[in-house]
């Protein structure tokens, strides 16, 4: 065994050394990126190639000074000796990241870990990436213990039923170098939502909530990145905010999404798109979300779904006519299933369809818009309390 541990070490620099020329037809490692959020903190590696991996865990050696680590050998990668010095983590979770050519058509990563319970791994593709999140005690202490929330306490500790609303996390969808979907008269979805996020983070202001953007003005950012500032501002809720499309353009009205195991097959071409993945890869994405622990967040996800979809339906006011109802929905979503809060995706109307591109350029329609989801997360607020309180929801 110690033998094995001491080949480990070596191979990720072995390679390397030899000054071998690098073989063709080989991807390449893009970036390497992380976050720490209050339970776990995630690793991210994207390539410029599909990939697939598994990882394998590795107990610390102390008489031979190795930590414990994880580590993915990645077929059909180049990293040579770019991550030489490896990339320094030092959260009181993870120590480090470490890549090296493990063979001269393979690249090795290595995590060092400080402190582990278990992991996850999930492969994302568009850009192809691999998503590693370690979950364990930081500095020897559990990891909820760090994410302080003020007077109240840490109201991370209880189940998701009993937890008290406070800070909605709103991102607008696409931006950048994405604009979404393109609609009637060139309308763009990712402008479309900024403005829709923008007058809901006020309105939800004046209602009391704390309010965190993913994106607060043009820029492209991603899944990732939108669920890791979701996750550092210990957000209560995440709310996704977006404008559909559809080849017919009768088709119109609002339809929400929340994340279940299981998805109504009309959602996978929807699904495909704000993914930005193939529509075949969605079923691999449907076997992920089958073995990622959505049983606490997903009834909470689907009372917050309600809310918001039937307050729309309800409470926006006549002169604009009748909201379509496309109904509230099971969807797989990436950007909803890389977060551990109760979380919405919302379509708020068809760039595609006339009446809807009209009312989704009109100021009046979207403050109304805005009020009206406000409104219904107010009324998911409530509810929660209610039940944390003892009562009937």
């Amino acid at each position: 065994m110690r033998g094995r541990r001491a080949i480990l070490g070596l191979a990720l620099v072995a390679v390397a050394a030899l000054g071998v020329e690098r073989p063709a037809g080989l991807g390449d490692v893009v970036e390497v990126r992380h976050w720490s959020y209050p339970d776990y903190t995630r690793v991210v590696v994207e390539f410029t190639a599909p990939v697939t991996s598994r990882v394998q865990h590795l107990d610390a050696d102390s008489r031979a000074g190795r930590p414990e680590r994880l580590y993915l050998d990645v077929d059909g990668i180049w990293v040579g000796r770019r991550f030489e010095k490896g990339i320094e983590v030092g959260d009181g979770l993870l120590a480090g990241v470490r890549l090296g050519q493990n063979t001269l058509k393979k690249t090795r990563v290595v995590i060092d870990v400080d402190h582990y319970e278990r992991h996850r791994l999930i492969q994302l593709s568009h850009p192809d990436r691999l998503v590693v999140d370690v979950y364990g005690p930081r500095n020897g202490r559990p990891a909820r213990a760090m994410a302080r929330r003020g007077a109240e306490g840490d109201d991370r500790n209880l189940p998701a039923l009993m937890r008290p609303v406070r800070t909605v996390v709103i991102d607008p969808g696409h931006g950048g170098r994405d604009p979404g979907a393109i609609g009637i008269g060139g309308l763009r979805e990712k402008d479309v939502t900024l403005r829709i996020s923008r007058e809901l983070g006020a309105r939800l202001a004046d209602r009391g909530f704390k309010v965190v953007y993913t994106r607060s003005n043009d820029r492209e950012i991603g899944l990732e990145e939108r669920t890791a500032i979701a996750e550092g501002a210990l957000g209560d809720v995440f709310v996704s905010v977006h404008a559909n499309a559809a080849p017919r353009r009768s088709v119109h009205g609002i339809e929400t999404y929340y994340l279940n195991a299981n998805h109504e097959r009309h959602s996978i071409d929807l699904a495909a798109r704000e993914n930005g993945i193939a529509r075949s890869q969605v079923n691999a994405l449907q076997r992920t979300l089958a073995k990622l622990s959505m049983q606490e967040v997903s009834p909470q996800s689907k009372s917050l779904a309600t809310f918001v979809h039937y307050q729309i339906l309800r409470g926006m006011p006549g002169r604009y006519g009748r909201v379509e109802d496309l109904g509230v929905k099971q969807g797989p979503f990436y950007v909803l299933f890389l977060s551990d809060m109760p979380a919405i995706l919302l379509e708020t109307g068809f760039l595609t369809n006339r009446d809807d591109a009209r009312r989704l350029r009109d100021p009046k329609y979207i403050e109304s818009l805005a009020d009206m989801i406000a409104d219904g997360l107010v009324r998911y607020r409530d509810s929660a309390q209610t039940i944390a309180l003892g009562g009937a929801p």
